[in-house]
């Protein structure tokens, strides 16, 4: 075992051995643990060396793929100060890859001096498998169909069982036959990177089904894709031989650490000052613009190379067409508020790798001057819930709404030609994850959000729906 100066983050696999590599301005000591194939037992504990870019290193000799492993780091323990350094708590490597089993909460996951170590996944040591990348097959006027994982096949009789509910049953026959027979031209994943249940939801006896509350931003989640990287280039290879383009939606605006109150599982453990946004002045207070308890700090430049590594990590080892970005606008922000020209969202269109890719901007997040529609750089499009709003209500039957639908067909020229702005860059959509389907426009006039402990207080309030005279489902066959 010994030191390094390479600046490579993450677990990098050499003849010899393994390099391992992870940033932190502020810990004292970052300890390396090392585990057994099961992931249960710790057979090593080795100290890390910093270098003065404040990347903590060891080369492990005889180490190889496969072997399991977290981080422990040491520190000054006072959240008041934004310090949350726990040796107790084992981290995953924000550079993971893969692991070896689920995010599952425990209320001992945020509690100072709990050890972790059972509660939580192992990062895997994973070496890359480049894969066949080819020109985005997405053009626009294309029909970006959202799919949720999951509940997409989870109960299709013609997928196999133990395939049904995963990133694998999209490449089955009956699956691809009614994509292409609807039309459907990409199919969008919503999150596929491991996450954790928000801590409301256990004791309810509910759990996270979408994921978009991420801990690992280039980890899939086993419960979505077990068969982890192959299984998902394999799977775009085949959609992509049927001319369907694959969009991931990734989440790189907060984590599922949450509040001060949340759980110390990454991030939070390693740098907690300088991976998520704080108030001016203020360490102890997490700034909140996106409404789940911390926002990620995509300014900052160990944030930056995270972010673009992650993205390469996805077209280079499976090969997908592009990304969705979730609450866009954090990639934007600075101290000071959005900026469509920052560092990072320059970054990602000046990649070599990326610079081709589908970029899509959900261009809005709750924040101060967190409604962006429109000012996001070319060649982002973005989500217009603009146009969702205006064909809704002329669907519905609203008046003094066919001036509205005019300008939607016509690309929504009094938003996208801002900025000097040449062409449209508006992605219309009808419904997502966010309110209603479509189904629901037909059959619903207000949401009825009660099975899942929010109180109905989620999601839209407005939907521009109509039941079409009957609340909810009905027999009668003049409705339907």
């Amino acid at each position: 075992m010994r030191g390094s100066s390479s600046a490579r983050a993450g677990a990098i696999v050499f003849e010899t051995g393994v390099e391992f590599a992870v940033w932190s301005h502020h810990a004292a000591q970052i300890e390396l643990c090392l585990f057994e194939g099961d992931g249960n037992r710790e057979f090593a504990r080795l100290p890390m060396a910093r270098d003065s870019n404040y990347f903590h290193h060891l080369f492990v000799d005889g180490l190889k793929q496969g072997a399991r492993y977290g981080y422990r780091a040491d520190g000054i323990y006072a959240p008041d100060n934004g310090l949350w350094y726990d040796p107790s708590k084992l981290l995953i490597d924000p550079y993971a890859k893969e692991i070896d089993r689920p995010f599952r909460y425990d209320p001992r996951l945020g509690i100072y001096g709990e050890d972790s170590q059972d509660l939580m996944p192992k990062a895997i040591v994973t070496t890359d498998t480049p894969a066949a990348i080819s020109k985005p097959l997405f053009k626009p006027g294309g029909f970006i169909y959202e799919v949720a994982v999951r509940p997409f096949t989870i109960l299709h009789p013609d997928v196999p069982e133990a395939q049904r509910g995963t990133v694998a049953a999209l490449a089955h026959p009956s699956v691809i036959a009614h994509l292409k027979r609807i039309g459907v031209d990409a199919v969008e994943l919503m999150p596929i990177t491991a996450w954790i249940d928000e801590r409301h939801l256990p004791p309810l006896g509910l759990t996270n089904g979408w994921g978009y509350n991420p801990v690992a931003f280039m980890a899939l989640d086993p419960r979505l894709v077990p068969g982890g990287m192959t299984e998902l280039r394999e799977t775009v290879a085949t959609l992509h031989a049927e001319g369907i383009a694959v969009i991931l939606d990734l989440v790189f605006n907060h984590t599922g650490e949450s509040d001060r109150y949340g759980a110390t599982l990454s991030l939070r453990g390693l740098d907690n000052l300088h991976y998520y946004r704080h108030a001016q002045n203020w360490p102890s207070e997490l700034v909140n613009d996106t409404g789940t308890g911390n926002t990620i700090a995509c300014d900052h430049p160990e944030v930056r190379r995270l972010v673009i590594d992650s993205l390469r990590h996805f077209v280079l080892n499976a090969g997908v067409d592009g990304f969705r970005f979730d609450l866009a606008p954090v990639l934007g922000r600075t101290a000071t508020g959005f900026e469509r020209d920052g560092g990072t969202l320059a970054a990602i269109l000046s990649d070599d790798v990326l610079a081709d890719r589908i970029m899509i901007a959900e261009p809005w997040d709750i924040g101060p001057g967190g409604y962006q529609l429109g000012n996001f750089p070319t060649p982002f499009v973005e989500w217009n819930d603009r146009v969702r709003d205006d064909l809704r209500c002329y669907w519905r039957g609203d008046d003094w709404k066919t001036g509205a639908l005019a300008t939607a067909l016509a690309g929504s020229s009094d938003i996208f030609s801002r900025n000097d702005g040449k062409e449209t860059r508006s992605v219309n959509f009808l419904a997502a994850h966010d309110g209603f389907t479509l189904i629901d426009l037909v059959s619903y006039a207000g949401k009825h959000n009660d099975a899942n402990g929010e109180h109905n207080r989620d999601g839209h309030n407005e939907n521009h729906s109509w039941n079409n005279g009957v609340e909810g489902e009905t027999v009668y066959p003049t409705i339907r």
